[in-house]
Order: structure tokens, then sequence, then C-alpha cells
């Protein structure tokens, strides 16, 4: 596991460090309780923080507190304190505060060990717990939910003056699919186009048979050039039907992000180029960089 160490004593961080790192367990030390938790925010790897309640600027309690927050945006990290004076009164201030431990300082090697396997443990059935919440069961791709938080995750990133594309796809005459050949093959249908472009930045199921790309730091140029790329793949794919292969196509409606947007309202005008995709002959790639479709828009 990842386990990031806080305290003011070097010595004290030697000691814990040299207790984990043999067990194979990556380990980062900080003396400064603010870097650190700087450090636990844009580190997502980092599963177990181990903290003195005497720590600063911030204490051990702040600490506590603000890292229980991190591990409340869909992320498993689990808290221990670690003092050298153990009363019930620092226990129960270290609990509330949202520590999942607590140790007396300096621990004793099978002690520490024993709260790592606990740690794993609980961090584990977190993740699974998060994975399952956030995936769509039939295609591993992000649910809806779970896709508008990570493209809102990378506007944030991005900023207002950032690029940013999305893409939505739609998976054509889909019904005529699942009534020709049932609904097997219909799921299938969904799987093998969700293969296609699971690997291609923020990608989730959006419902039915239509999915969402978005290409954080990617241009519209890029994001045309890439869904020109999918259809041709989709185009060239067969499904296995009862008698013989079945061929599949997609539209693609194309947006990117502008200053002062929303994710809303570059979804949308993607839904818009997707939507005169599907009206103007299918299988094709539509942008909604034309006056008509930001005209639609509004």
């Amino acid at each position: 596991m990842h386990i990031v160490i806080v305290d003011t004593s070097r010595v004290v961080l030697k000691v814990v460090a040299g207790l984990l790192e043999p067990q194979g367990h990556t380990v980062d030390v900080f003396t400064d309780s603010q870097v650190a938790l700087d450090f636990v925010t844009y580190t997502p790897t980092v599963r177990v923080m181990i903290t003195s309640l005497e720590v600063r600027p911030l204490s051990g309690l702040e600490l506590c507190w603000s890292a229980r927050l991190i591990a409340e945006t869909n992320r498993p990290l689990y808290v221990i304190t670690m003092s050298s004076a153990r009363n019930s009164r620092n226990l129960a201030e270290a609990l509330d505060s949202g520590a999942d431990d607590f140790i007396e300082k300096p621990p004793g090697a099978e002690e520490l060990h024993a709260r790592m396997r606990a740690a794993d443990r609980l961090t584990t059935m977190q993740s699974e717990l998060i994975r399952l919440a956030e995936t769509d069961p039939l295609t591993g791709l992000l649910n809806r939910r779970a896709f508008l938080q990570r493209v809102r995750d990378a506007s944030d990133r991005v900023g207002k003056h950032g690029a940013m594309s999305a893409i939505l796809v739609d998976i054509d005459h889909f019904k005529r699919i699942n009534d020709e050949y049932g609904h097997d093959v219909g799921d299938t249908a969904i799987q093998s186009v969700s293969r296609v472009i699971a690997d291609e930045g923020i990608v989730g199921r959006l419902g039915g048979e239509e999915f969402g790309i978005v290409l954080p730091y990617r241009s519209m140029a890029d994001a045309e050039a890439l869904a020109s790329r999918l259809r041709l793949l989709v185009e060239a794919m067969r499904i296995r039907g009862a008698r013989t292969p079945i061929r599949l196509t997609c539209s693609f409606g194309v947006s990117e992000w502008t200053e002062s947007d929303t994710i809303e309202a570059m979804i949308k005008r993607a839904d818009i180029a997707l939507y005169e995709a599907k009206t103007t002959g299918r299988n094709r790639v539509i942008s909604a960089a034309s006056d008509l479709l930001l005209a639609r828009a509004g």
C-alpha cells in the first residue's frame, strides 16, 4: 500500500517507515502537516495516512478532519492517529475528527503490521464498493452519474480558458437489432461498441445505446478526428448473429468547451449534433461548430 506518515520528529518518521517499507509498502514522510495534506489530496494512490496529534501548522485533529473530507469524495483512505499520550479523551477526539484508528507512539512492529492489514482489508472493500457504485454493469464503463462527476472534475482542472471536447455516440438502428436478433445480441452490440471506445478519455454509458466521451485538454479538431476513427472501427466490426455476422454503425456528435461554459451546455451541443447525424443518414460525425447547430443549442 501507499502510506503517508506525518510527525514533527524525523526520528519517529524513520522508525515507523523502517517498520513498513520491508513489508513492501510505499512510504512518504512529512514533518509539515499542510504539505502532507496537499500531497494526499493530489496523490490518489495513497490509501493510509498515519499522523501524530502533535503536528503543525495543521494540528493532528485538523489533519484528520481534512483527510476525512478527501475520503468522502469517493476515494478509499484509512486514517490512523498516533500519540505518545494515549488516553480516552485523545482517542475520542481523534475518532470524532475522522480517524479510523489510534496507536501509541512509537508503535510496536506487531501492532503496526496488524493495523496495516486491517487498513488493507477496509480500503480494498471501499474500493470495490466505489467501483460498483460508479460502473455500468453491462459494459464496465462509468455510469451516467460517475461520468458527469468525472467530467466536472476535469473541467475544474481545465479551467474556463482551457481546451476540452465532447463526443456523444449512439448505435444506429438499435431497436431493430433488438427486435430482429433479440436482446442478447443487443447487449453484445452495446458491449462491443463500449470496447472500441473504452480507452479514449473519460468514457461512460449514458443510457441505453448512448455513450459519452470527454477529452480534457483536447480541441474540437482532436475530437472530430477521434470520432471519425471510431466510426470506421465500428463500421468494420461484426458481431455474432444466429446465422450470419451482424454489421453495426454508430452516429457521433461533437462539441467543445467554450469560455464560461457549463458541462451541461457542452454536452447539450454534442447531443444536438448527434441528433443531426441521426436524422441526416446515420453512420456519420457531425460537429456542433456550425452556426445552425449553435443556434439550435440556444
